[in-house]
């Protein structure tokens, strides 16, 4: 190569860039680069808005509870202290319910678990904001939504255990409940599939000329699902009534939310469906069951779908076979600038004057001796080891209407 050559030679030559996460073992948490906007800083617009119109809102942060507890700007909701109160009963109730169930894995007595620590303002708020006609499609981070419905406690053990009492006969996996009569439709562990299901539950619902509602959930990493983009498009195309969350709570198992975001907000999606798009602080119940409100009322009112992104953080390891510590600096949900969505509500509360410290206590406690006794009724239909378990001839059950040919020669070739 003569020297003429070499000059020529650029000097600059591309490389894979790899997108960097909040902290990695051994290194302190890193949340500087947030830009937090101020809580009621965000405008709240008309319900017929166009995605447009409210870009800027894909892109900041809806906030309603600022740092001292109170409840300012334009989407303060309107809503009663007992309903907030009810709120908070229903928070303490899944951490407790939570904590039993991981101690109970880690003693061998189920045989998986996945918490939500941290992130049960979003499905309690918004369960509370909508309506018990409306269809839910969780993920498996969602079992807020099942305690304002009302399911019981010792059902949803009785699953997790596939005992006896088990409602889906020892099919499904620990925490992927399903509850026809409650509206809940079963979760699936094939990632964002609920997305594109819920989006045409809402058009049959529409086309029914029903005003019930479709509201779905995944994780930022589900969005790399082509699921999610589905599911977009055919929401903004027939503008069904539906709303599409994104629970952005910073990490999908071990790969950092940067894997997902493309350099952006995941509300910012939106705007390129031409879907109304909305970022939402998910530590802040009152702001959660507001944007909640709104993008339901849209829905009804036939305005279309409205995507969310719920901007929390996952507190714990993915599920009991995760060991978050092996990918993210120790404590760093100690570090989450948003706070615990539980503490902020009980904070609001107090500064209400309509709740303390010593009433906050006395329904943890209460919370925790209840989930107790719910645990010792649900080992009693069966425990994981030792059952009742679902009869074996069931499992050719409940698939056909009408058995076909083939399961009932596998059937009778085991003898039943």
């Amino acid at each position: 190569m003569t020297e003429t050559d070499q000059k020529a030679e650029p000097a600059y030559k591309s490389r894979l860039f790899v997108p960097k996460a909040s902290s990695r073992p051994g290194s302190p948490p890193d949340f500087s680069t947030l830009n937090i906007p101020a809580a009621g800083a965000a405008p709240k617009p008309d319900i017929n808005c166009n995605a447009l119109d409210i870009q800027d809102l894909a892109y900041s942060l809806i906030r309603v509870l600022d740092d001292k507890g109170c409840a300012v700007g334009p989407w303060q909701p309107e809503i009663q202290t007992d309903e907030l109160l009810k709120g908070l009963r229903h928070m303490v109730h899944v951490r407790a319910y939570d904590d039993r169930m991981f101690r109970m894995q880690r003693q061998g007595k189920l045989s998986f678990y996945m918490k939500c620590t941290g992130e049960e303002a979003i499905a309690v708020a918004q369960a509370m904001a909508l309506e018990s006609g409306d269809m839910l499609f969780p993920s498996y981070r969602q079992q807020g939504l099942l305690f304002v419905r009302e399911r019981s406690l010792v059902d949803m053990m009785c699953h997790c255990i596939s005992n006896a009492r088990d409602n889906l006969k020892g099919r499904q996996m620990p925490v992927f409940y399903s509850w026809k009569e409650g509206n809940f439709f079963s979760i699936s562990g094939n990632l964002a599939t609920q997305y594109s299901q819920a989006v045409g539950w809402a058009m049959a619902s529409a086309y029914k000329g029903e005003s019930h509602i479709a509201s779905a959930w995944v994780g930022d990493g589900s969005t790399a699902e082509a699921d999610f983009h589905h599911a977009l498009l055919f929401a903004a195309t027939y503008q069904a009534p539906v709303i599409l969350n994104v629970v952005n709570n910073q990490w999908a198992i071990s790969t950092p939310q940067s894997f997902a975001s493309a350099g952006t907000t995941f509300a910012a999606r939106g705007i390129g469906f031409n879907i109304p798009s909305l970022r939402v602080d998910g530590n802040d119940f009152l702001a959660v069951y507001a944007v909640t409100k709104w993008a339901a009322e849209r829905a009804r009112l036939g305005y279309g779908p409205t995507f969310i992104e719920q901007f929390t953080y996952r507190t714990e390891g993915h599920s009991t076979s995760d060991n978050p510590d092996a990918y993210r600096a120790a404590g760093e949900g100690k570090a989450w600038p948003l706070g615990d969505p539980i503490e902020r509500l009980k904070q609001h509360l107090i500064s209400l004057g309509v709740w303390s410290e010593e009433q906050h206590t006395a329904l943890a406690e209460e919370l925790a001796a209840s989930v107790t006794k719910d645990w010792k009724e649900a080992i009693s239909y069966g425990s994981l080891d030792e059952g009742p378990h679902w009869p074996i001839p069931t499992m050719f059950e409940d698939v056909f209407k009408e058995m076909p040919d083939h399961l009932r020669k596998q059937r009778q070739q085991m003898g039943i």
